[in-house]
């Protein structure tokens, strides 16, 4: 299980840049693992106001194929190669982003100084990665496009005393937690037998650019955070839904509905210069509700112990 579960918003707008607010950008650290959701047009600059390196990202997850969401990609691998980058880069995205990609990596004349690695996700399906997995969901947009789930893997935590007293060494308990059971001259030795409970890891949905959809409250149960297309107020939404987006208070329904923890407003057209209606709208639906905005961090707090 990770110390460290961080949200960090990069930019937060959508359709086009404003001067106070970027396109669609978030970063997600796993301890030192780097993720980002999303890539839009002037992302590596965006982050170069943060604490967070463009060089340093070890995965980019692109929802969909509209330019406000994976333009910046283009800029930054190049920055990326120019600053003689030697670790792989791994990109995702639903399908299609492989053709996509491809053309657009080659756009202009550089020299690619690493691996650059680019996976299709299928919708509905749980990938594995060494620190969490990231669950797709599909999204009711004027595009393919698809929802992520990043989840951190529970933790049985182990009780010593119980680990002592059948005679388990200490030096393979991290095997044991690992493998469920382990023989060690001649015994078996199971996890269950020195369980102190279990941890239940933490979890973040970023949905990018969706209609409000009743599927969405059971892909989002129970997450500790999610992040919802709110491109505008409710006075809007005929407007809104037919271009494939959501309204405050339809972000805020499927918040309560599914019961998450917390709700990050995003994805805010840019007809608003504040988006205090957004949240007064949001709020009377589901309390615990807050925008997002560029440069706004918020570390995901650990579970106690499930016994």
């Amino acid at each position: 299980m990770a110390s460290s579960f961080k949200i960090t918003f990069i930019g937060t707008g959508g359709s086009w840049p404003t001067p106070g607010r970027g396109l669609p950008a978030v970063v997600v650290q796993v301890d030192e693992i780097i993720n980002l959701f999303d890539c839009g047009e002037g992302t590596q600059k965006q982050l170069m106001k943060s604490p967070i390196s463009f060089m340093g990202i070890d995965n980019v997850f692109i929802t969909h194929f509209h330019g406000d969401h994976f333009l910046g990609i283009l800029g930054m691998i190049q920055s990326m190669s120019f600053n003689n980058r030697q670790k792989p880069l791994n990109v995702f995205g639903p399908k299609g982003a492989i053709k996509v990609l491809s053309n657009a990596f080659n756009v202009g004349y550089f020299n690619l100084k690493f691996d650059l690695i680019v996976n299709e996700l299928d919708y509905d399906k749980k990938y594995d990665f060494e620190k969490f997995s990231i669950t797709t969901f599909k999204n009711d947009h004027t595009v393919p496009a698809m929802s992520y789930k990043i989840s951190e893997y529970d933790l049985v935590k182990i009780d010593r005393d119980k680990a002592d007293s059948l005679g388990v060494p200490p030096r393979k308990l991290e095997e044991l937690r690992e493998k469920g059971s382990i023989e060690v001259e001649g015994n078996i030795f199971t996890l269950d037998q020195v369980s102190a409970g279990i941890k239940k890891g933490r979890s973040i949905v970023y949905t990018g650019d969706t209609r409000p959809m009743e599927g969405m409250k059971q892909f989002v149960k129970g997450a500790d955070v999610l992040i919802h297309d709110t491109t505008t107020d409710s006075s809007l939404e005929p407007a809104v839904n037919e271009f494939g987006h959501s309204s405050s208070r339809q972000a805020a329904e499927i918040a309560r509905d599914g019961g998450v923890g917390k709700l990050f407003l995003f994805h805010y057209s840019p007809r608003y210069a504040s988006v205090e209606t957004l949240y007064n709208e949001a709020k009377r639906i589901f309390p615990n509700v807050e925008c997002s905005k560029e440069m706004l961090e918020y570390e995901v707090p650990a579970h106690s112990v499930l016994r």
